[in-house]
């Protein structure tokens, strides 16, 4: 989930926008780390290890927190923060640490927290890729603001935040549908947004898009309602629903993983109305529900679940873990590899994968 720096994304899915540390055949020797205690965030949703080796912890409505290697700072609306709700974190190149909030973006200089103020939308349909160019979320919660007048995210070089309209006409009614849910950066520097009702591709001259039409997706199969995408090192597309799984994408072909394990099951959430075969049985740990997905250092995707722990594919079979492995939350809102190469999972606490089990840290 390689932009300059220590630039780093864990979404809410998250999954990173920008490219994992390259791969390696050994387990990376986790950075020695004794916190003065654990956070007293409820539920934490994205992280970030910095350039300067601070790891940064961002909230799901109690604002972020600065572990510097001895003590825990915390930041919130009161301190200039846009929202207290963090979705994902970023690093510029100027060292800039950014936080994408549930209501607009703000950023910390070093010394205090600052909000930008140069935003562009005369741009919002001449999309451009930049190298070293961060992107976020669209200003509002949940559809566009009054300003951006239309689902889309932003672009940002460094200077200005140019806002870019999805490439799709969207009724008022439907606004909500295209809400940003996940930014993941893939290989020749394309890039992925995930919305509730679709994921856009775009590779600097055109764009993919994938929807329940697109994928063949009604009531009866269960339809997207997106919480995170990733593009691993293979090229293949991982798309993250809440309510019918995991979607693979390979070349053009598109695959319901999560129904080819047997993981699956009636959820909440993305339209489903009645189950499928190979459905788990209730109160079984199930991947239906996906929030989150990462790739450790020797390639093994990784899933964060709603109410089910995390699961591991390492090409061949899908393993589920749980408080059994040391993974005592079973939401994982957030899975990220540092810059050492360790694997972070967050959800209700912040564990370190061990090699063979989760260790809480935070």
């Amino acid at each position: 989930m390689a932009l300059p720096g220590a630039v780093r994304l864990a979404l809410l899915g998250a999954a990173s926008c920008a490219t994992n540390p390259d791969r390696t055949n050994a387990q990376p020797s986790p950075r020695a780390i004794t916190p003065p205690g654990l956070l007293r965030f409820e539920t934490v949703r994205s992280m970030l290890e910095d350039s300067k080796g601070n790891y940064w912890f961002g909230s799901w409505s109690e604002g972020v927190c600065r572990f510097d290697g001895e003590h825990l700072t915390y930041f919130t609306v009161a301190d200039g923060l846009s929202d207290n709700q963090i979705r994902s974190i970023h690093e510029d190149a100027n060292g800039v640490v950014w936080f994408e909030g549930g209501f607009g973006v703000s950023g910390f200089d070093g010394a205090k927290i600052v909000t930008p103020t140069t935003k562009d939308y005369s741009a919002r349909n001449e999309w451009q890729l930049r190298p070293n160019a961060l992107w976020f979320k669209g200003d509002g919660a949940v559809g566009p603001t009054e300003r951006e007048a239309q689902p889309g995210v932003y672009r940002f070089d460094g200077t200005t935040f140019t806002f870019q309209a999805f490439p799709v006409v969207v009724a008022p009614s439907a606004m909500g549908a295209y809400a940003t849910t996940g930014i993941a950066k893939g290989q020749n520097g394309r890039i992925w947004f995930a919305t509730y009702a679709a994921v856009f591709g775009f590779d600097g001259a055109s764009f993919t898009i994938l929807d329940d039409a697109s994928l063949g997706l009604d009531s009866t199969t269960g339809q997207l309602h997106v919480r995170s995408v990733y593009e691993d090192q293979k090229g293949r597309l991982w798309i993250g629903n809440n309510g019918i799984g995991v979607l693979l994408r390979e070349g053009t072909a598109v695959r319901q993983f999560t129904q080819e394990q047997g993981l699956g099951k009636m959820g909440s959430h993305g339209g489903r109305t009645v189950p499928l075969p190979g459905d788990v049985a209730a109160g079984s740990p199930s991947m239906h529900r996906v929030f989150s997905i990462g790739e450790d250092a020797t390639g093994n995707l990784w899933f964060g679940t709603v109410e089910s722990g995390a699961w591991r594919y390492d090409g061949t079979s899908v393993q589920h873990f749980g408080a059994a492995a040391g993974l005592t939350t079973p939401d994982v809102m957030g899975i990220y590899r540092d810059r050492s190469g360790t694997l972070w999972l967050a959800g209700k606490g912040v564990f370190r994968w061990n090699g063979a089990s989760f260790d809480r840290v935070f």
